[in-house]
């Protein structure tokens, strides 16, 4: 699932283990939700968009990641 996680962060100049150790997880978490490779709950999508000032919808790109999710569907 895209994320704009390492965006947010770069931006407000923050290391994966700061952003890390605000929502209570693991570096390892925040480094693979950035490689798209681990879709975070939805508390902790919550308590990064808290960090960062957005909506869960912004950080999650939930728009983009419906369409995406939707093509897989077509013509099933």
């Amino acid at each position: 699932m895209k994320t704009r996680v390492k965006e947010f962060r770069t931006a407000a100049e923050l290391t994966q283990q700061q952003l890390a150790d605000l929502v209570h997880v693991s570096s390892r978490t925040i480094i693979s939700i950035e490689k798209e490779q681990y879709r975070p709950s939805l508390m902790l999508a919550y308590r990064i968009a808290q960090v960062f000032g957005v909506s869960v919808e912004e950080l999650c790109c939930l728009k983009e990641n419906k369409e995406r999710e939707d093509k897989q569907y077509e013509g099933l």
